[in-house]
Order: structure tokens, then C-alpha cells, then sequence
């Protein structure tokens, strides 16, 4: 992940007993789902999903919610 920091959007991280995996939703950014394997991976891959749900809405001109 670039230099940004996106730890202070909201990161919902739930345990998945189903997908056997930690599943992590950013309320502020519709669609910012992801998941890890423990729970230091999904907050790693959330990150990346913030940055990237982000850049994807800068290039749509997608008004964002920066915190």
C-alpha cells in the first residue's frame, strides 16, 4: 500500500465460521468488503480494498467520504 493512510475509516471485522476466514466491511465506501485468514491478514487486505475502492471512485468521479 502506497504512503496513505486509511486506518481511520471504519473496519467492521467478523469471523466467518462458514468461510472459515475473518471477513472485514468498511461501512463509508458501499462494496469495501474483503477477508484474511487471521485477523492481521484482513486488516492488511482491507487496507489495499480502501485504497483501491477509493482510486477505482476517483477515476469514475465518485464523490468520497475522506475522513
Amino acid at each position: 500500500m502506497s504512503n496513505n493512510n486509511y486506518d481511520h475509516y471504519t473496519m467492521v471485522i467478523q469471523w466467518s465460521e462458514e468461510d472459515k476466514a475473518y471477513i472485514v466491511a468498511v461501512p463509508e465506501l458501499p462494496g469495501c468488503i474483503t477477508h484474511g485468514s487471521n485477523h492481521e491478514e484482513a486488516v492488511s487486505q482491507v487496507r489495499d480494498a480502501i485504497e483501491s475502492w477509493i482510486d477505482v471512485s476517483k477515476d469514475l468521479v465518485h464523490p468520497i467520504l475522506i475522513l
